[in-house]
């Protein structure tokens, strides 16, 4: 077999039925009560004591040892260079597409690393705050184009992360309200050397074009140290955007303040229609330009059947 046959054939991942994964659980415990878990998840997505158990304690178990081995690395390191720096935190990015759980996924592992001995400190920051405000995107032509990677003001996140790993304190990210649907004049969230931070968001792992000049041009994942890519079907994905927006039709949609307001009052019908519109002209445009092809950057993909139950688990060989 010639080089080339060989490459083809070579897999970056390790690939697990989620009996497989769920056994990888050893005596990692149990440390969240049912009723924690029904708050974790979000109103359209699924989450049980079972969900927990099989996929996310697992995945708890293998951050134990990402993370303890990166403490080690970094010791071994200031040891080497004869100096004194404080330890940084862990950042573990969640990405994935529009209605997929990534929020539900990013506040079980929240809930999980945080009851580790001896009790980390984990905050949760979506980079849904660093989207540019309504004003500037109508401006700029951007409205139709939000949650794509032009959309953010990169410079601002790319400058907290940075201050985050610097080890700066406390470091202010903005704040965004998915009632107004646009970020919070004067808000903000403060986060103060965590010992692991969640970062959140549509874009997370996504690159761009390097320049020809080999000058250095910093990336969102550059400051993760480890990632996971929540997966599932288009069609699949369609139809859970399509529910959760005939139930916000009914929720946040009817608050009077809602940007969305104007859809409180249309037909099954007619919000079905709306749903589909804009799934397909903007979410779905970009999930394939810009989100899917972020997928194989991830060091663990979480791929979800229509259920909402994860039904295999790829973690990228080291």
């Amino acid at each position: 077999m010639d080089m080339r046959a060989e490459l083809q054939q070579y897999d970056p991942y390790r690939a697990f039925t989620r009996a497989e994964w769920a056994k990888l659980r050893e005596d990692t415990p149990m440390t969240l009560t049912a009723s924690e878990v029904e708050r974790l998840h979000s109103m359209h997505d699924r989450l049980d004591i079972k969900e927990v158990e099989e996929i996310y304690l697992p995945l708890s178990r293998l951050l134990s040892f990402y993370v303890a081995s990166t403490q080690r690395l970094f010791f071994a390191q200031r040891r080497f260079l004869g100096i004194q720096d404080r330890k940084m935190p862990y950042i573990i990015g969640v990405a994935g597409s529009v209605a997929v759980g990534k929020s539900t996924t990013a506040r079980v592992l929240q809930a999980l690393l945080a009851r580790w001995s001896p009790m980390p400190k984990v905050d949760l920051v979506t980079t849904d705050g660093f989207l540019y405000p309504n004003a500037v995107l109508e401006r700029e032509g951007l409205m139709q184009k939000k949650g794509f990677p032009e959309s953010y003001d990169l410079r601002a996140l790319l400058s907290f992360l940075s201050d985050i790993k610097a080890g700066r304190h406390p470091v202010r990210a903005p704040v965004y309200s998915h009632l107004t649907y646009d970020i919070v004049p004067g808000g903000g969230i403060e986060v103060d050397q965590p010992d692991i931070l969640i970062v959140e968001g549509l874009n997370v792992l996504q690159t761009g074009r390097l320049p020809s000049d080999g000058k250095a041009v910093p990336f969102v994942s550059d400051f993760f140290d480890f990632s996971v890519y929540i997966d599932a079907d288009e069609t699949i994905l369609r139809d859970w955007y399509v529910e959760r927006f005939l139930t916000l039709r009914g929720t946040a949609f009817s608050d009077p303040r809602s940007y969305f307001n104007r859809y409180a009052k249309l037909s099954d019908e007619e919000a079905t229609e709306t749903a589909l519109s804009i799934w397909n002209t903007i979410n779905l445009v970009n999930l394939r330009e810009n989100v899917l092809p972020t997928r194989p950057r991830a060091t663990l993909i979480l791929e979800k059947g229509a259920n909402h139950v994860i039904e295999k688990v790829s973690l990228r060989r080291l």
